[in-house]
Formats: structure tokens, sequence, C-alpha cells
């Protein structure tokens, strides 16, 4: 019962919780939705931005440090895992439906720059060394949802945003160059804090 005590979330984790799970983090539940932990897992060539994700959880946390992991392929993943606790109930409902990630229908009340920067960090890139454009990877949602959110950040931030079809029935998110600009204004910020993330950006600034 002692996990249950002092778990709000900040407001700093409320944005970035968004992010992580528009991306790669996931929430896990073993008893039919009361309660969630969050898991989170980079490569270690990233170990500076899943250092930063430990830090702002870190309250949530058992483990004193990342764990190391070595897949099957021989590299090797850095990773935390908070404890199962009720704060994160609400984005459990939001994100999961029948045990599947979704994109909730109001990600526009969600969705901060801060959050747009964490997805961006986790599934984007640039198009190409040759393009001043980028990529957001978002194979595992449907056609339906990347509409809505095709819209909603259209509303939102003011970016014009194109879905791509890819193999499988899956489809990637493309910012071209009419948006790039006011995309990278908007993700710089926390991108360019972390050496490891900042050859996404199409236009490296120096870090301030």
């Amino acid at each position: 019962m002692n996990n249950l005590i002092d778990t709000k979330l900040t407001q700093e984790q409320q944005e970035i919780i968004v992010g992580l799970l528009l991306g790669d983090g996931h929430l896990e539940t073993r008893n039919n939705g009361r309660t969630y932990r969050l898991k989170v897992e980079h490569s270690e060539k990233q170990l500076d931005y899943t250092e930063w994700l430990y830090s702002v959880f870190k309250n949530l946390c058992d483990q004193t440090e990342l764990y190391r992991r070595v897949r099957e392929d021989g590299r090797i993943s850095v990773g935390f895992t908070t404890r199962t606790v009720g704060s994160f109930r609400f984005y459990g409902q939001q994100f999961y439906v029948d045990g599947k990630k979704r994109i909730p229908p109001m990600i526009h009340k969600m969705l901060t720059p801060q959050g747009l920067a964490v997805w961006f960090m986790d599934d984007g890139s640039r198009k190409s060394a040759r393009h001043k454009t980028y990529n957001i990877h978002t194979l595992g949602y449907t056609k339906t949802e990347l509409e809505m959110t095709q819209s909603k950040l259209k509303n939102l931030f003011g970016i014009k945003v194109v879905l791509h079809s890819q193999r499988n029935d899956s489809w990637r998110m493309y910012i071209g160059a009419d948006s790039a600009s006011k995309f990278t204004e908007l993700v710089a910020p926390l991108v360019q804090k972390f050496p490891s993330m900042r050859k996404k950006l199409v236009n490296e600034t120096p870090k301030k």
C-alpha cells in the first residue's frame, strides 16, 4: 500500500508520459486497469536521453539505476520500469483499448510541445541527410487515428502533416518543408539537450 502514497504526477511527468505513450513507452497492468506501471527502454546509444527520462520518473521507481539488457542481436538496451501505481490509470484508459495502444481522441487536450518533442525523439527522424523535412514513424496506428491526429496537429500547433502509405497497410507521418521550421521551433529546445538526439534536427543549432 505504501507504493500508492504521494504518487500524483507532476506537470512535467504528465506532459512527458503523453509523448512516451505516443512513441515507444508502454503501460502495463496486472489488475484489469486499476493500476499501471510505465516501462521505458531505448538503445544504449541513447543513454543520455534515457537517463533524463529516468530522472523525471525516479520518484516512482524502486530501481536505483537503469537496467541494461543484451538483445538477441547483441545490441544493448537500457531502461527502467516504475512501480505499479494508480497515477497512470487515466493514461492507461486513454491510450489502451482491449490491450491495444491507440491515439486518444482527446490528444489535442493532452499534447504539449514537450510531449511532441518526446514523441519525436522516440519515433521521429529527418527524412534524410539531404532533406530539411521530418518523418514520425507511426506504423502501429490506424489511418483513422492518424487522420484525426493530422487535423489536431494542424489546429493545435499549425503543423501540416501528410500521411505516407507504407507496407502492410501501415502509415507514416511526414512533416514537409512548409511546416518543418515551425516543427523545429517547437521541439528543438528539448531535443538539443541530448547529444544523441541532435542529429534528428534539420537545422542543428548550438545548445544554449
